[in-house]
């Protein structure tokens, strides 16, 4: 965005720089600016006209190219440091984060080891969201049937929060979390804590998770199906039922504690 304001102003300051020279030499009062009303067209008048914008154009379109290929979301950051996975589904109304390497899960609630590329998979249980940490990166979808990649780091330790950027029906407004960047000895110690705590992450335990509940508490599955991230993403778990599916039914909202 700097480039192409630099760009622009390139452009801009010249333009209204002659612009104003031009009332000030044509004025009335100066006997040295040439008069002539029968002028109708010049070749270097039409070269310069027309060549600037194309070498602005040609020049912002290699920025756009080069700056789209760096900030590819699915480009590793660090091709010299394994990232962290984390296996990212959007429910209603809620995140699951869940990580196969270390065999834990959470709900609404992530920690990351600062200063680590994290590498997100994200898919959608239900309908449409987006995956947005305004202080860490880009916003990009979740889509139920597909995986987008996104990587990202936490260059320091802190609080990040994130949310939904797609409304998505009535709990949309709770549909947020937090990110925390911690050192490593801390995100070890969390990861030992999530595996001593919580009910294990199966089909059963996942099913009723995707069940529409609003405002749901952070907590944590000291356990989880490998195969869980893979069957939601290739549908061979059907598709959550959807925000309007307990109103329809009359059935309660259920809401998970820690």
């Amino acid at each position: 965005m700097l480039d192409a304001l630099a760009i622009m102003l390139a452009i801009v300051i010249p333009t209204i720089a002659v612009a104003l020279w031009f009332g000030w030499w044509y004025r009335e009062s100066n006997p040295r600016a040439i008069y002539r009303p029968d002028f109708a067209y010049s070749g270097r008048v039409e070269i310069v006209v027309w060549a600037i914008p194309t070498l602005v154009i040609m020049f912002l379109g290699g920025v756009i190219w080069i700056g789209s290929h760096d900030l590819d979301p699915p480009k590793p950051l660090d091709a010299n440091s394994r990232p962290i996975e984390v296996q990212v589904v959007a429910l209603d109304w809620k995140w699951l984060f869940i990580f196969p390497a270390q065999g834990v899960a959470v709900v609404n609630d992530l920690v990351l080891p600062a200063g680590a590329p994290v590498r997100f998979s994200i898919t959608s249980a239900s309908v449409m969201n987006t995956f947005y940490v305004p202080q860490l990166g880009g916003m990009i979808y979740a889509m139920n049937g597909m995986v987008t990649q996104l990587n990202l780091k936490a260059d320091h330790p802190g609080d990040f929060y994130g949310r939904s950027g797609q409304f998505s029906g009535d709990g949309f407004s709770d549909m947020n979390f937090m990110v925390h960047a911690v050192p490593h000895a801390e995100f070890l110690k969390w990861v030992a804590n999530a595996r001593a705590n919580g009910p294990a992450l199966d089909r059963a335990a996942y099913d009723q998770l995707a069940m529409p509940s609003q405002a749901v508490k952070p907590f944590t599955f000291k356990s989880i199906d490998p195969s869980l991230f893979g069957e939601i993403a290739t549908q061979h778990i059907p598709p959550a039922p959807g925000p309007n599916e307990n109103r329809a039914h009359g059935a309660p909202q259920p809401t998970a504690e820690k």
